[in-house]
């Protein structure tokens, strides 16, 4: 990719709109989230990281989760309604269907975006 990269806005949209897409089809399709919704999670993430300009990684590692639930929770207030406790168990169901894609690719941006602070802060001078 030639250029800077995708400034945190342009992470943000590309990382909401792929993770609403593919997990709106699943969750259409299926009735509930799964594996499909796992891999686009570690992708955008990884995607986020890759394509976003230096300073984007802490955008790009918190995006892809709440993305997620926003999309679950639109699309279970559109089917199911407003019903408290329906809507509460299927979207604990749906969070915890990629709970070990969630897990694994928090641990792999954070590791990444705390590197990269810890890399770029100068070191102590000892006397």
């Amino acid at each position: 990719m030639s250029g800077p990269g995708l400034k945190k806005e342009g992470v943000v949209v590309l990382q909401t709109f792929f993770i609403a897409l593919f997990a709106g089809f699943e969750l259409l399709i299926r009735s509930g989230a799964g594996i499909v919704s796992g891999i686009i999670v570690c992708l955008v993430l990884f995607g986020g990281i890759r394509f976003g300009r230096s300073g984007t990684t802490y955008v790009a590692v918190v995006t892809p989760p709440l993305a997620f639930a926003a999309t679950v929770i639109t699309y279970l207030i559109l089917t199911v309604g407003i019903n408290p406790s329906r809507l509460g168990l299927d979207f604990i169901a749906s969070l915890a269907s990629i709970a070990p894609y969630l897990l694994a690719s928090a641990l792999y941006g954070w590791f990444v975006f705390l590197n990269e602070r810890a890399k770029a802060r100068k070191p102590k001078l000892r006397v």
